[in-house]
C-alpha cells in the first residue's frame, strides 16, 4: 500500500486513522503541531499520544506542521507526489465557545487550513481519495426545530417523523444559526464537496456527531463524554448546560468511524457528503450519561446545572446513517454506548 496522509495525527481519529492504516502496512505521514494544548490547556495536549506513534508505529513519520501554512504543505504534499494513497483530514478547531472567542484563528484553522490542504492534494495526488471530518455543526441550530417531546431523562422526536430512525443529509444548512465553529466547518465542507464536483477529485465530508474513544483528551469545551468520565472519576465538579440535561447526542466511537473511512477508501466517490455518528446504535442524554458513568465507575459525579444553553447548541441529535450503510453495505457498527465509556473508563482510571 502507498502512502497515507493523516491531519491531527495525534488527536483521537487522527491517531486510530494512523494505527488502521499502519497496521496494514501502509507508510503513515502524520501532521500534527499540537494545536489542542493551546486551545483547551495542558490538560488536553496530544504530545503524549503523538510520542507513543512516533516510538511505536511501524512506518510512521511525523510533521509538526501547522496546516495554515501554505507552503509547507505544499512542500509536504510534493515531496510525497505519485506516492500517496489517501489524504484524512482531521485537524481542526473544534470548540464552539473558543471559535467565539477567537474567530480568526478559528477561520483560518477551519477552513484556510482544509483549502490549502485540498490544493496540495489537487496539485499532486488529485486521484488519492480526501477524507474530510466535518460535523453536524454544519446544519446550525435547524434541529431545534423538529417536534420533540419530553421524556423523563430525554427529549425525544415525535413517533412517525420523517427523522425519526435520525437527521439526514436532506436537513438544509442555510437560514440557521450555525456559531462561529460551525460556520467555519461549512465553510471547509462545500470547499471539499466543490473540489469533488468541480475537479473530479475523490472527496468525502463525513458530519460527524459527537466522536469519540478511549484515546480522547476531553475538556470542558470540548470531548463531553471523556470529560464526563473524568470528573466522575477524579471528584472534580462537572456543569450542564441547558434543556435540562435531556438533551440527547449520539456517540460513534473512533474505531468505527475510522473503519468507514477504511471503506471510503477501497471505493470512493467524488463530492460526496455521509452524516456518521452512533445513530439509534449508541446514544444517550446527558442525564443518561451521567447515570451510565456512575454505574461503571461506582462513583457519584458532582454536578450543577445552569440554565443556559450554549448557543447553537443541539437539543437532541441522532444520524441516521443509512446513505453511508447503503453505499458500503460491509460496514458495521462494534462499539455502542455501555461498551465506550467502559473504555474510556479504563484509560481515565487506568
Amino acid at each position: 500500500m502507498r502512502t497515507i496522509i493523516v491531519t491531527g495525527s495525534a488527536g483521537l481519529i487522527g491517531s486510530e486513522t494512523v494505527k488502521r492504516f499502519a497496521g496494514e502496512g501502509a507508510p503513515v505521514i502524520g501532521i500534527d503541531n499540537d494545536m489542542r494544548a493551546e486551545f483547551f490547556g495542558a490538560e488536553a495536549s496530544t504530545k503524549k499520544i503523538r510520542d507513543d506513534l512516533i516510538a511505536n508505529v511501524r512506518g510512521y513519520e511525523h510533521h509538526d506542521l501547522d496546516i495554515r501554512d501554505a507552503a509547507a504543505v505544499m512542500e509536504l504534499f510534493k515531496r510525497h507526489r505519485g506516492a500517496i494513497e489517501a489524504v484524512v483530514h482531521t485537524a481542526s478547531q473544534p470548540s464552539h465557545d473558543w471559535a467565539a472567542r477567537d474567530p480568526q484563528t478559528d477561520f483560518t484553522v477551519n477552513a484556510n487550513g482544509t483549502l490549502n490542504l485540498l490544493e496540495a492534494a489537487r496539485k499532486f495526488s488529485p486521484e488519492a481519495p480526501f477524507i474530510f471530518t466535518s460535523t453536524n455543526k454544519v446544519y446550525g441550530d435547524t434541529p431545534n426545530r423538529l417536534p420533540l417531546r419530553e421524556l423523563e431523562k430525554r427529549w425525544e422526536i415525535e413517533p412517525g417523523h420523517e427523522y425519526e430512525p435520525g437527521i439526514s443529509e436532506t436537513m438544509s444548512i442555510d437560514y440557521t444559526k450555525h456559531s462561529l465553529f460551525g460556520a467555519s466547518k461549512v465553510a471547509a465542507d462545500i470547499l471539499v464537496q466543490e473540489y469533488g464536483h468541480y475537479f473530479g477529485m475523490p472527496t468525502v465530508s463525513f458530519r460527524g456527531g459527537c466522536l469519540t474513544g478511549p484515546a480522547h483528551a476531553g475538556t470542558e469545551l470540548h470531548g463531553f463524554l471523556s470529560y464526563l468520565m473524568i470528573c466522575t472519576v477524579s471528584g472534580r465538579p462537572y456543569r450542564v448546560f441547558g434543556y435540562k440535561g435531556k438533551q440527547v447526542r449520539d456517540n460513534i466511537h473512533s474505531f468505527d468511524l475510522v473503519e468507514a473511512f477504511a471503506e471510503f477508501v477501497r471505493a470512493p466517490r467524488a463530492g460526496e457528503v455521509y452524516n456518521i455518528g452512533g445513530s439509534r446504535h449508541s446514544n444517550c442524554s446527558m442525564l443518561e450519561a451521567i447515570e451510565m458513568c456512575e454505574q461503571i465507575s461506582g462513583k457519584k459525579l458532582t454536578w450543577t446545572y445552569e440554565e443556559t444553553n450554549r448557543i447553537g447548541d443541539h437539543i437532541w441529535w441522532i444520524s441516521d446513517v443509512r446513505k453511508f450503510q447503503s453505499h458500503y453495505p460491509g460496514w458495521k457498527f462494534r462499539y455502542g454506548m455501555r461498551e465506550i465509556l467502559e473504555e474510556i473508563y479504563h484509560a481515565v482510571a487506568g
